[in-house]
């Protein structure tokens, strides 16, 4: 695993280390020791607290909310490229801010590529994350920019359950290409929502296109924020005579009230990925792990081999 030349070493900011750990663990290395100093205003301070001079610097860190874990991982980078380590590799599973990858209307930011650039200003050298909310933004990139799919796990969990009469579905037609594959990869039946917003986070209607009657369905989605669409959208299935419905996605976010509203719906399931740490209780909630996904794309980067073959589908 370790080079001669250039040793691996992963550190972990705050509320990604048990990401990092359970990467390490797999990988058979330590994680990286570092120390974050915060002052009175709020304001912090990165430092490693052993030498990464000549080393493969992987720093593991989603930048979910709030800002501060962006800020950290951009100090990150800095402190690395300043202690002289041959390469900076940022590993972020879940990449904010990708809901904003465009003008959708005049006078806002295109913040996706914002941070992308706010990353290769400090010194990335790579970036390894998953499931973007928009495949573009491997574009908004200046380096290398290795796009991992949660479906090398979800694919054996939904084999796994065994359903007869399964359909997929997607909560909204922005999320039909991702369902799309899970249909054509499983060999099942594709089901869309169609949804209107009254505003962020609102939706006010919801039509489903497709039969779900006596059909087992599973929901794709990319990521689940307040959880209205997505439990609107498993309700909607039911009362249409599916059933059962199951939901997929690969980030957490579950801003409050999200739980309740998942365990409030008639979905029997919601399965994340652990790209962001789930602090919250549900019986309904599932989380698979993606650090064996991660460390050994890890160990792929650093043997200059190929990663495509992880893909069981993208």
């Amino acid at each position: 695993m370790q080079s001669s030349v250039h040793p691996i070493k992963i550190f972990a900011g705050t509320k990604s280390r048990y990401m990092g750990e359970e990467i390490c663990r797999d990988l058979g290395i330590e994680l990286g020791k570092m120390n974050i100093q915060h002052f009175a205003d709020g304001e912090f301070e990165v430092s490693f607290e052993e030498t990464v001079r000549g080393c493969e610097v992987y720093l593991v860190q989603s930048t979910f909310p709030n800002s501060d874990n962006l800020m950290e991982l951009l100090l990150m980078i800095d402190a690395a490229k300043r202690a002289s380590a041959h390469a900076v590799i940022a590993v972020i599973p879940y990449f904010g801010w990708a809901r904003q990858d465009r003008k959708d209307k005049p006078r806002v930011s295109i913040a996706a590529k914002l941070v992308a650039d706010l990353l290769t200003a400090a010194g990335v050298n790579r970036i390894i994350t998953m499931d973007l909310h928009a495949d573009q933004i491997q574009g908004f990139f200046d380096v290398p920019v290795d796009h991992l799919y949660a479906s090398s796990v979800f694919i054996p969990y939904i084999k796994s359950l065994q359903l007869e009469d399964m359909v997929i579905a997607t909560p909204d037609v922005g999320g039909a290409k991702r369902a799309n594959s899970y249909a054509k990869f499983l060999d099942v039946p594709l089901v869309l929502c169609h949804k209107q917003r009254a505003k962020a986070n609102v939706v006010e209607s919801m039509t489903v296109i497709g039969d779900v009657k006596d059909k087992n369905v599973i929901l794709i989605d990319d990521m689940v924020d307040t959880a209205g669409t997505i439990s609107k959208a498993a309700d909607l299935m039911m009362a249409n005579g599916a059933k059962s419905v199951r939901a997929i996605a690969s980030h957490a976010i579950m801003s409050d009230p999200a739980t309740e509203r998942v365990n409030a719906s008639k979905m029997t399931e919601m399965v994340f990925t652990n790209s962001i740490p789930y602090t919250k209780e549900s019986k309904k909630v599932h989380i698979l792990s993606v650090a064996h996904l991660i460390a050994d794309t890890i160990r792929r980067v650093h043997n200059n081999e190929s990663i495509s073959s992880q893909y069981v589908f993208k």
